[in-house]
């Protein structure tokens, strides 16, 4: 992948909770850190902006299936803004599931987003939490830094890069995703969906 400083590479959520041994693992998570950390040295080199997600809930937070009576994970439940799955406790803020993986290169980044810490609504999006409205400030970031593309790795495949990767082509990036750098969840049926709808949508999906 070549980078610019017009090409900013984006990380999502490549912390303890979703690699093997976390509390929401995603299968093999830690194995794309190499990958990812040859595109971060790669993107520096060439001065692309490099941003990093990272989920950060409150202990409250809706999302989580043992808030809600009756409910076990992966259970689905209609919020104000629509269907939403209920996770398994994950990435609660300051905790070590919530910080990036040690191995994860995390000082060259020039920004942190820090999503789904509004207790009331869940974040998958880098770009806007889960009602589509409310907004992380990274579109506006990226706009004051002249970036007119983006190219995405991380956790997991079917739902936090999906997401962004959506959004970011919704608004106006050139979007690519570099599937070597992703792993999914793949919850019935999710990873397929998510891949054509991301194809349907322009994306460049990278093997």
């Amino acid at each position: 992948m070549s980078y610019t400083p017009t090409n900013a590479l984006i990380s999502i959520d490549i912390q303890n909770d979703f690699c093997p041994g976390g509390a929401l693992a995603v299968g093999e998570g830690d194995a794309i850190i190499p990958f990812v950390n040859d595109q971060i040295a790669h993107a520096r080199t060439h001065n692309a902006p490099i941003i990093m997600t990272q989920d950060w809930h409150p202990a409250t937070h809706a999302s989580f299936a043992d808030n809600h009576d009756g409910k076990s994970p992966f259970d689905m439940v209609e919020m104000f803004y629509g269907a939403q799955v209920l996770w398994p406790r994950h990435c609660v803020q300051g905790s070590q599931g919530a910080a990036f993986h040690s191995d994860l290169h995390v000082n060259p980044a020039d920004l942190v987003i820090r999503k789904g810490f509004r207790p009331e609504i869940d974040s998958y999006s880098a770009f806007f939490e889960n009602d589509k409205q409310t907004t992380t400030g990274l579109h506006g970031y990226l706009q004051n830094r002249g970036v007119t593309s983006v190219t995405m790795v991380g956790l997991a495949t079917d739902f936090c890069v999906a997401f962004s990767a959506l959004d970011a082509a919704r608004l106006g990036y050139q979007t690519s995703v570099l599937l070597q750098g992703c792993r999914a969840i793949d919850l019935d049926g999710s990873l397929a969906a998510q891949l054509s709808a991301m194809r349907d949508a322009g994306i460049t999906l990278i093997d």
